[in-house]
């Protein structure tokens, strides 16, 4: 007997799809982010520098361009400065206070702990 409750389906299986790649965990991820956060940061601050030695050329011995382009030059040197100055802090921190396979993201790979494996 049929009601308007009851569903006619059929039970269709697919085959596991192959993508060739692994699909990467969370921390994974997190550690690539982390990493090209400071690639990125400090490829911005060279970029910054080449700016500021280039607005320096260009300045034409004009005192304001001048202390311009050196105050451009000053800031791309500090920051790439604290890059490395915080590059070296974390990288003490993990060598001194976590495992050897896991860490802050930045000389070692972040690892979540996992209950079930």
């Amino acid at each position: 007997m049929l009601t308007f409750l009851t569903v006619l389906a059929q039970d269709v299986s697919y085959a596991p799809v192959k993508l060739g790649f692994t699909i990467p965990r969370f921390d994974e991820v997190l550690t690539f982010i982390i990493r090209l956060f400071f690639i990125v940061g400090g490829l911005i601050a060279l970029l910054y520098l080449l700016l500021g030695a280039l607005a320096w050329i260009t300045s034409g011995g004009n005192k304001e361009n001048v202390d311009k382009a050196r105050e451009k030059i000053q800031a791309a040197l500090i920051g790439i400065i604290l890059i490395f100055v915080v590059l070296a802090i974390v990288g003490v921190v993990e060598a001194m206070l976590f495992p050897a396979d896991s860490g802050l993201g930045i000389t070692k790979p972040i690892k979540f702990p996992e209950l079930i494996k």
